[in-house]
């Protein structure tokens, strides 16, 4: 019992270990932004305008009923509720494609228009806006992989729960992976305003 309770906490430790090096990673990203912000604040709200409000709100809604169903996943395998568990997962992992599939039409739609880094219509603008767009594509991007990252581990977690891998005395795969779901979301929480509420 001891044993298995120094686990569950050197795993847990480590998952929190990991997450912190993920938010240095965003962290350095934002503080980038911060100085090109105030170097280019004009051009940034020029930037920030061409994007689309709309699918960023719905991302934002998304992402956190995303969050809410994996916490009561947990709380749902904890209670023997595996059906229950099941459901909420599967939702979670439906957030995340919904997720991506609204930023892969924004990004199409955006180059469609040839607003990416370096295109000649944004060559023409003043230089901050190429740089705006350089850091909505690098920051966006990079949390698109993490979301697939995360939603990798919660269809791992599906499955061992299926398996009665993951049970309720047995839920710290599942209790990381929300981790890691939460740090996802919680990060967009901060991407959504600087890039979509600029002014």
């Amino acid at each position: 019992m001891m044993k298995k309770l120094a686990d569950h906490t050197g795993s847990k430790f480590g998952m929190w270990l990991f997450l912190y090096t993920e938010i240095m990673l965003f962290g350095g990203l934002f503080v980038l932004y911060s100085v090109y912000y105030h170097k280019f604040t004009k051009d940034f709200v020029a930037g920030g305008a061409q994007l689309d409000l709309f699918f960023g709100t719905l991302n934002t809604v998304i992402l956190l009923i995303s969050s809410f169903a994996v916490a009561a996943s947990i709380t749902a395998i904890q209670r023997a509720s595996k059906r229950t568990a099941v459901l909420l997962l599967s939702s979670t992992i439906l957030c995340g494609a919904i997720f991506l599939i609204n930023k892969f039409i924004e990004w199409g739609h955006k180059f469609e228009l040839g607003i990416y880094p370096n295109a000649p219509q944004l060559l023409e603008k003043e230089p901050g806006q190429n740089i705006f767009f350089g850091l909505y594509y690098i920051v966006t991007g990079l949390h698109g992989v993490h979301i697939i990252i995360g939603m990798i581990l919660l269809i791992f977690s599906l499955i061992w729960v299926l398996k009665n891998k993951i049970t309720g005395q047995n839920y710290i795969l599942l209790e990381n992976a929300g981790l890691y779901w939460h740090l996802v979301d919680l990060i967009w929480i901060f991407i959504f305003p600087l890039f979509y509420l600029i002014l």
